[in-house]
């Protein structure tokens, strides 16, 4: 008897059929899993290694107030993350309020007037179109300091134009960066293979362009980071990977020692830069989830592969393939109408230990140029880290799935998708 599908059929009233493919198609990619328990195995020592040279101490958990000077844990937690991501520093404070910040304060803080900046991966996240200037104005985007922007689409596999690249590049251009995750593009990851040979290239063109990669989703994903292989600085959020879902805000920039000077004093001010900057007393909580991110992350990206492959089954487009390598935690889902893309964020957030009861419904929100449906019933408001969908309420209507705390709830939160398709006659078994 498996006490688990009993339960399933019972307390949840998932079809018997939709336990039976997810069942099949959980074998087919049962080789993949091993590959990223090993994976997952790396990262957990490499942390732990980190954290042991550092001389972690419950010091380290405290707090202090006002400016924040000579804060123990926060110099830890800065040092710890350096340490992992092979930098000469790091930030890592709570006061970063989200990815996209972390990536403004990286921009802002190195580009200067008469500079030019270009993503190598196409259009960037919707949230940054406002930080560069393509949309909006007089808000204190790049466009306004009268730094320039070029974008250079992927190639039609997906890969980086190098030679479009090549051809971007001019006298003005002070960086170039690669966004490692999908965002809402139809696309793989770009994995650190990838990012390595850019990186390499750009710098036999101009060892002096600014290499930067946005880490987002990314982080753990692979037993390097762009550091690793020639990137000078990247940026990420806490309550993605690295805060392991208990980082309860925040995000960091880790990289080259003067470019993370110039970026700390855009993060607070000239003349101040890192040095202030209270912790909150969160850096236990920060240290805790990062312990654990290699285990969260691979259970989130084991997810991932479940409903690629579960969706595949069923006849949908999916993007990565079950079989594809992964660079981030992402598995989109081509549901080619509004109605099926609802039903499915809807099932995810009825799949939630936390507001399980809310129905999620399309909505402008803000740095979004479509309507935009989330479902993310989190412990953390905005965790992606956590079982979560979103998607752009436009065709073809993509469905981007992600996270997952552990991969049981992971895996329920395919299930439970595919049982209200369905149930409500998108989809036949």
């Amino acid at each position: 008897m498996n006490y688990t599908d009993e339960l399933l059929k019972t307390q949840f009233k998932i079809d018997a059929k939709v336990l039976k493919l997810i069942e099949d198609s959980e074998a087919e990619v049962l080789p993949q899993f091993e590959h990223l328990d090993d994976i997952m195995a790396y990262n957990q020592y490499k942390i732990l290694d980190a954290f042991q040279k550092n001389r972690l101490s419950d010091m380290h958990f405290g707090w202090n107030t006002g400016y924040g000077y000579d804060d123990p844990g926060r110099d830890a937690i800065e040092k710890v993350y350096a340490d992992i991501f092979h930098t000469d520093k790091a930030l890592v404070r709570p006061t970063i309020v989200n990815g996209t910040h972390a990536l403004a304060i990286t921009l802002l803080g190195i580009l200067r007037p008469g500079d030019e900046l270009i993503y190598c991966t196409g259009g960037p996240y919707d949230t940054l179109e406002e930080v560069i200037g393509i949309r909006g104005s007089g808000n204190g985007s790049l466009k306004d300091y009268d730094i320039t922007y070029k974008q250079v689409e992927l190639l039609p596999d997906g890969s980086i134009d190098l030679e479009g690249v090549k051809n971007a590049i001019s006298d003005k251009t002070k960086m170039v960066t690669v966004q490692r995750a999908t965002g809402y593009g139809w696309r793989k990851a770009i994995t650190i293979e990838q990012i390595a040979k850019w990186a390499q290239f750009v710098s036999e063109i101009n060892p002096n362009i600014i290499k930067m990669t946005d880490n987002c989703y990314g982080e753990f994903l692979d037993i390097k980071e762009p550091t690793d292989v020639g990137v000078d600085v990247i940026a990420g959020s806490l309550i993605k990977n690295p805060g392991g879902g208990l980082a309860l805000t925040g995000g960091y920039v880790a990289g080259r020692a003067d470019l993370i000077d110039k970026i700390q004093y855009r993060m607070t001010c000239p003349g101040i830069g890192g040095e202030c900057g209270l912790t909150f007393g969160q850096t236990r909580a920060m240290f805790q989830g990062l312990f654990q991110a290699p285990k969260v992350v691979n259970g989130a990206v084991k997810g991932a592969v479940l409903c690629g492959k579960a969706y595949e089954k069923l006849g949908f487009e999916v993007c990565p393939k079950p079989e594809d390598s992964r660079s981030d935690i992402i598995q989109a889902v081509k549901l080619k109408t509004p109605e099926a893309l609802e039903i499915f964020c809807q099932a995810i957030q009825a799949a939630a230990p936390v507001d399980a009861h809310v129905t999620p419904i399309p909505w402008d929100m803000p740095g979004y140029e479509s309507q935009v449906i989330m479902a993310a019933g989190a412990f953390v408001q905005g965790s992606s880290i956590e079982l979560s969908a979103d998607a752009p309420m436009r065709e073809p209507y993509s469905v981007y799935f992600q996270g997952g705390l552990t991969y049981e709830h992971s895996k329920f939160g395919v299930i439970k998708s595919i049982d209200s398709l369905l149930k409500r006659g998108i989809i036949e078994l």
